[in-house]
Parts: C-alpha cells; sequence; structure tokens
C-alpha cells in the first residue's frame, strides 16, 4: 500500500496541486484524470521517488514493488518480444537458475551439507511454484496474444517493431511481472479495440493496486472502482468509476457554487460596511478590522465553463458530391500479399463512420487507397466530385518544427484567401494569448496533439480521415473534439481505439477483420467492441445492412452446402489431432502437478536417492508437457488459416 498525506509541489511561481492525499491499496483501481498540464505525471513522479515535493510525504512500504509504464519508452530491449515480456518475471528466472545449482549439489553432496541443500531446494521450490513458476512461459505466450502479438512475433527481435508495439511488449512485462503497485500512464494509446477490451479484463482481475492516466472514459468505466481528479490546485476522489464520477462531479460544483454564492453575500455586506463607515471616527477601527478579515480570506473558487474547456472551431467547407469514396471489388496489399480482398464500400456524404478492427487487419491500409498512397491490386475504386481532403494522423505530431511557436506553425499551412485570424484559431484550440508564441518543444504531448489539429483542420475541407486523434489529449479535450466532430458538415472517416468517442460520433462502422470488411449501419457494440480471449474474437460480426451500389448477395443453398462440406473435409483431421493433443496435454500437466505435490511433501526430502528420482522424472514430465502445449498451439493456429479460408 502507498500512503500520500499533504502533498504539494510548485515550478517556481507556478503551482501545480497542495494538499494531495490519497491511498494506494490491493484491489483498488484508480483512476487519474485532469486536463493537460495539471501535474498528472508529476505526481506519478513523486509516487515513483522520481521527484521529491515541495511538501508532504509518501510513505512506500520496504520491499514493495512498483511497475510504470510511461507514455514513451526510454529505454529499448535489446533481446526478442518473448524475452522482453518474460524479464518481467524477475524472481522467477532468478530461482530457476538457483533450482538448477541446487539440483546439481544434492548429487554431489553428503551428510549434512546434502541435508541442508535438500532442505535449500525444496523452499526454492516451493516459492517457484507458488510464483507460478512452471506455467510463466505459457503465461507470457497468452499476454501478448491478449496484446495482439502472432505467435510469429514472439520470436522477432524488439527493436524491428515499431514504437506502438514496444509499448505493448513493455506492458507485457509488467503484467507478467505482476508489480504490487501497477501504474500506467495512458495504456491504451497504442492499443487496438481488442487489445483494450482484453486489458480491461486483466486490470478487473488484479490483486495488486493498479493507478492508470486515461483519457478513455469507457476504459475508465470499465476498470476504476475510484477516479482522483487533478484540477484547482487539488485532488478530489470520486468512489465509482467514470459515470460516477461525473455525476459527483456535477453535484461537487453545484455545493461549490451555492457556498461561492453565500460567501459573496458575506462579502458584500462586508464591503457596504467598510464602504459608509471607512472616514467615521467612532467605527473607523471597525472598519479597518473588516478590511483585514476580507484581505485573509480564502475566497470558493468554482471553475466555470470558459475554465474547464475551449473550443474546436472549424471553417465551412464546400459542398462535395453525394457519394464521397465508392469501392468495387477491391483488393489491397504489400507486396502482391493482399491484406484485405473483394471490398465493396460506399461512403455518403455527410456520414461519419468509424473504422474498426485489431491491429494489422487492414485498417490504415484501407485509407492508403483513398489518399492515392496505394494502388490496388484488383478492383476499381473513385474518390466522389469536389472532395477536399485533410487527415491526421500521430505522426504529424511529430513533424512538427519544435523551434517554431505555433502560431508559426500555423502561418506555414494557412491560406490567404481563407483570412482566417490564426490566434482565434489558436485559441480555440486551447493555445490563447502568451500560449501561441511558446516553442512546440515546451509543449506537452497533449498540447502538441492539439496543434497538429488545428494545422490539419486550418483550411475547409469536405472529408476529414483522422486515426486516433485522441492520443495524449485529455478528456476535456477530447469532449471538444467529440462536439465539434457530430456539429461538422462533412464526412469523417474515424480510426480510434477510443470506443465512447466513436458511439458518440459514428453513425456507421466499417468492420476491417480476416482480410473482409463490412458496412455496419449505426454503432453496434458487438462489432465495436467484441469480447475477447487470448487475442481472438469471441463474437462474430454482426449482419451488416445493404450499402448504396454494393452488389446483391444471392443465397445459393447448394454452393454453402458444398462451402461447409469442403470445410469439414479440410479441418476434421487437425480438429482430432486438437482434440488428441488436448487430452494428452491434460494428462501431462496432471503429472506435473503431481510431482510438485511429491516435491512441495518435506517428508520426502528423508529419502536421498527419492529426491533425486523425483527431480529427474519432474523435469522429463515439465519437457514433455511444454512440448505438447506447442504442438497444441501450433495445431490451433493451423486450424485458424485453414478456417480462413472457408469465412
Amino acid at each position: 500500500m502507498i500512503t500520500v498525506s499533504g502533498l504539494s509541489k510548485a515550478f517556481g511561481a507556478k503551482v501545480l496541486f497542495r494538499d494531495v492525499t490519497l491511498t494506494l491499496a490491493p484491489g483498488r483501481r484508480t483512476a487519474l484524470v485532469g486536463n493537460n498540464g495539471a501535474g498528472k505525471t508529476t505526481l506519478i513522479e513523486i509516487l515513483l521517488g522520481e521527484q521529491q515535493p515541495d511538501a508532504g510525504e509518501v510513505h512506500r512500504p520496504k520491499g514493495m514493488q512498483i511497475g510504470y509504464l510511461p507514455q514513451e519508452l526510454t529505454e529499448m530491449s535489446q533481446g526478442s518480444v518473448l524475452e522482453t515480456v518474460m524479464g518481467g518475471a524477475v524472481e522467477v528466472a532468478e530461482l530457476e537458475v538457483r533450482l538448477a545449482d541446487l539440483a546439481q549439489r544434492i548429487a554431489t553432496t553428503t551428510g549434512a551439507e546434502h541435508d541442508k541443500v535438500m532442505e535449500q531446494y525444496g523452499d526454492a521450490q516451493h516459492r517457484f511454484e507458488t510464483l507460478g513458476g512452471y506455467a510463466i512461459e505459457a503465461e507470457a505466450h497468452s499476454i501478448l496474444a491478449g496484446l495482439g502479438f502472432d505467435s510469429a512475433d514472439s520470436s522477432r527481435p524488439l527493436r524491428e517493431m515499431s514504437g506502438g508495439w514496444r509499448m505493448r511488449a513493455a506492458l507485457g512485462r509488467l503484467l507478467l511481472a505482476k508489480p504490487d503497485v501497477l501504474i500506467l500512464d495512458e495504456p491504451t494509446n497504442h492499443l487496438d479495440t481488442d487489445s483494450v477490451t482484453w486489458l480491461e479484463d486483466t486490470l478487473k482481475d488484479y490483486p495488486g493496486a493498479v493507478l492508470f492516466v486515461s483519457h478513455d472514459r469507457d476504459f475508465i468505466d470499465n476498470v476504476a472502482n475510484r477516479v482522483i481528479e487533478l484540477a484547482f490546485l487539488t485532488a478530489t476522489e470520486y468512489v465509482g468509476g467514470f459515470a460516477e464520477f461525473v455525476v459527483e462531479r456535477e453535484e461537487r460544483l453545484q455545493r461549490l457554487e451555492s457556498l461561492r454564492a453565500q460567501q459573496n453575500k458575506e462579502v458584500a455586506k462586508i464591503e457596504q460596511f467598510i464602504e459608509r463607515f471607512r472616514y467615521k471616527a467612532t467605527k473607523a477601527k471597525q472598519a479597518q478590522s473588516r478590511i483585514k478579515t476580507l484581505e485573509k480570506l480564502e475566497k470558493i473558487e468554482v471553475p466555470t465553463q470558459k475554465e474547464l474547456i475551449s473550443k474546436f472551431g472549424f471553417p465551412e467547407p464546400r459542398r462535395s458530391g453525394r457519394e464521397v469514396a465508392e469501392m468495387e471489388d477491391i483488393t489491397i496489399g504489400y507486396d502482391g500479399v493482399p491484406v484485405v480482398s473483394h471490398v465493396n464500400l460506399v461512403i455518403e456524404r455527410g456520414q461519419k463512420v468509424g473504422i474498426v478492427g485489431p491491429n494489422g487487419a487492414g485498417k490504415t491500409t484501407l485509407i492508403k487507397l483513398l489518399l492515392g498512397a496505394l494502388q490496388p491490386m484488383a478492383g476499381h475504386w473513385q474518390l466522389g466530385s469536389n472532395v477536399d481532403i485533410a487527415t491526421f494522423a500521430q505522426h504529424q505530431v511529430e513533424s512538427l518544427d519544435f523551434l517554431c511557436t505555433p502560431i508559426q506553425e500555423l502561418q506555414k499551412v494557412a491560406r490567404a484567401e481563407e483570412k482566417r485570424n490564426l490566434r482565434t484559431v489558436l485559441g480555440s484550440f486551447g493555445f490563447s494569448g502568451e500560449a501561441a508564441e511558446r516553442t512546440i518543444s515546451d509543449l506537452s504531448g497533449g498540447e502538441r496533439t492539439r496543434l497538429a489539429l488545428a494545422k490539419a483542420l486550418l483550411n475547409p475541407v469536405n472529408l476529414l480521415i483522422l486515426d486516433e486523434p485522441t492520443n495524449h489529449l485529455d478528456l476535456a479535450s477530447c469532449d471538444l473534439l467529440e462536439d465539434a466532430l457530430r456539429a461538422y458538415p462533412g464526412t469523417v472517416l474515424l480510426i480510434s481505439h477510443d470506443r465512447y468517442l466513436v458511439r458518440e460520433v459514428c453513425d456507421a462502422l466499417v468492420s476491417v477483420r480476416n482480410g473482409k470488411v463490412t458496412m455496419h449501419m449505426g454503432v453496434d457494440d458487438a462489432v465495436l467492441s467484441p469480447r475477447t480471449s487470448g487475442g481472438l474474437s469471441s463474437h462474430s460480426a454482426s449482419p451488416a445492412k445493404p450499402v448504396a451500389k454494393a452488389a446483391p448477395v444471392v443465397v445459393d443453398k447448394r454452393t454453402d452446402a458444398e462451402k461447409r462440406n469442403q470445410r469439414h473435409v479440410a479441418t476434421r483431421d487437425l480438429i482430432k489431432k486438437i482434440d488428441k493433443l488436448e487430452k494428452d496435454l491434460g494428462k501431462a500437466e496432471a503429472e506435473v502437478s503431481g510431482f510438485q505435490r511429491q516435491l512441495a511433501d518435506p517428508s520426502i526430502y528423508e529419502d536421498k536417492a527419492r529426491v533425486k528420482q523425483l527431480v529427474e522424472e519432474f523435469d522429463r514430465a515439465k519437457s514433455k508437457a511444454a512440448t505438447l502445449s506447442d504442438q497444441w498451439l501450433a495445431a490451433g493456429e493451423e486450424l485458424e488459416r485453414v478456417e480462413r479460408k472457408f469465412a
């Protein structure tokens, strides 16, 4: 348990927070929310011991393990993806080495020394079993699958992976380590909706304390049982998820407003007395006393709507044709290998479409086609008439000139004929007054994201293509973006893991899965956020409603029956093989458990020869179980590949 009391922190004249008190206890899953710049990262660094508070105390019990996932990695593992994740099981790895050493010493010692080694082996083996050491690699593979890694990825060097996948591996390492306190800074930024759902289920069962920063309202609601809001120089704790937090915060603001109104009445009476009797000799002393009272009075501050949010603004675009984009029997991919095939899709003017599916399924590939950055392998596509496109992706944040100011960055792309007041635009994106003149290198990640959005949306367009626009935005900015997109008169294509944003903004979904692209009218949660098991969807996509100009589907019962028969023939041997492997694996794991129970019995160590025999048999049983597990996983993956051919 970590306890914090009376914490205060300031940088120069800028006070971040005062008198912060909180507790991180086992089973408590706390969401830390607040606007960019409120001090969330600073508070986390104080909890970790990387910064010192100006006042207050942080109590961390001796020996407590704290795991931390930052927004950006500063170090990179030199090993494979699996080795990186397995690195989280430090104690298990140390115990495995110790057990091997002790097993050798058992065979080479006699007498009292032998008895001592036997006792040490029993203690180490018991601890190893308690930590789940015999199943630790299988658990690592399960975590990797949940985070969206293919089985082939586990052996790939981590340095070959993109930044997002490295972050996933770092998260997997932490989850395998199971620290007493788990601190995550925007853990969903690099995940797709399937992996976010898996992470929610994992964290809900986490035995230790969890503190996480997130802008994803669904994620907060599904994971947190506490919300701490860092705002207006203090931290306020709310019990419950995001929905309860919103209700309680509004009630708190109403109470503050009532108290402030009452205080204002009292202040008005005092000021009236001062004004009336300040210069009367008989009352001058009383008037001076009241002046001192006002000077010492700590005024009740209530955050106004203007303080809580600033507004995004979109210029009015020209009217596009009714059909903004059309694809007919499109197949697209790379180096002759298709990613998605036989795509029939029509996007109509004014639609707001969420593009959903696991990472690597082809969402970005589909967007590249619309932008003309990729040509189809087969089929025909076209944009409608008068379509003007603006795009936003995370790489645009990295392409900002960090030596420029926000106003200078907008001047690079502003069209003279639009005659827009750039300071007004920046103000609507949260850069008012002096903030427009700050160097971009001094901006936070969220501020840079807002600036990149402002730059992308400065000139009028009628088709917005947004790829994860909420990464690094705070909750207030997410709310503003949501309001702006709902009011936006053009067409929107939105790739986002933020299910709340997609649900609130979009009126249709395009699901990209298993090489197929399916249009769904409306926003069905079964499509948006399928529950997952081992990283694989356990829900089939709901039937798509007809799309304009899409070729009609004719159900041929005979053809359908033949297809089912072909699928049965192609998979029956694999299914039999998997069933047999499952039974054999069950027996092997039961045998391993039997040896574990025997070796955990202290009395067994009185018979030295028997212990040596048990250790050898136990090692053989573990090896057999591991081989069967690998064969079972490989057969399951082969079955999935075969079944995809008939999907």
